[in-house]
């Protein structure tokens, strides 16, 4: 088999792509894809449940807006894609730090269920949607309602993205010491993780809100390195040193 090298960025070592390991190769094929999958998924069911959910009194109308809250449901599936994104990494970073490797498929498993707890609001606008409609929920509790599942929507963003900088602290400093992706895309992830983590936090304290205004500028290094990282891996794969 013939063997690719090329620098690393700081030009100290010579280090083969994923290409000259089959395996490794299909692991970053696949948690590309994942990435892509999961980040996509979640972006399609926010601005779906958002547009129900921006309307005055809701609940009122749920029951028409049933299609749309049922796809932003069923889209939410896909952030299972998360933990297999965490379980197919372990191997290749627990080498770097092995707590850090651990600590990120909890933060990783932590952000599945904070995504489960989000998947509820779609959920329960169409039941109660329907309540309304059939008479069995009192229709004078709509707004209450309606104001309670807004409360939960936003709360359960919070956690996924308090989950999500927690967990890609972890991923991007091991990804940085391991050098398996370049370092400039490294430092990124660095970058990423805690504006989001920040973001959220002064959320947290009413200081910026992170789903408008000024608080989503902590969404937009997220946003550049969730592209680049899976499409990198899809279209380069992991540098893996070379065997001695």
């Amino acid at each position: 088999m013939s063997t690719v090298t090329t620098p690393s960025l700081d030009g100290s070592t010579m280090r083969r792509r994923g290409t000259g390991f089959p395996s490794t190769r299909k692991t970053a094929v696949f948690i590309g894809l994942l990435f892509l999958t999961a980040t996509a998924a979640f972006i399609f069911a926010e601005a779906l449940n958002s547009r129900v959910l921006s309307q005055p009194n809701f609940l009122a109308d749920a029951a028409s807006q049933t299609t749309a809250l049922a796809t932003s449901a069923l889209l939410l599936f896909a952030q299972f894609g998360v933990v297999g994104i965490a379980v197919l990494l372990f191997p290749l970073l627990k080498r770097h730090g092995e707590s850090l490797a651990l600590a990120h498929v909890g933060f990783r498993v932590t952000e599945l269920a904070a995504s489960l707890f989000y998947l509820a609001v779609p959920l329960l606008a169409i039941e109660l949607g329907a309540g309304l409609s059939d008479g069995t929920v009192d229709g004078s509790a709509s707004s209450s309602l309606g104001a309670l599942l807004q409360a939960q929507h936003h709360v359960a963003i919070l956690m996924i993205y308090i989950a999500t900088g927690a967990a890609g602290i972890c991923m991007a400093t091991l990804l940085y010491r391991s050098r398996l992706i370049p370092r400039w895309l490294a430092i990124l992830g660095l970058i990423t993780y805690p504006t989001l983590l920040v973001g959220s936090v002064l959320d947290m304290f009413n200081v910026v809100s992170v789903t408008q205004g000024i608080g989503l500028v902590a969404l937009i290094p997220g946003a550049l390195f969730e592209f680049i990282l899976p499409v990198w891996l899809i279209v380069k794969g992991f540098n893996v040193p070379d065997p001695d």
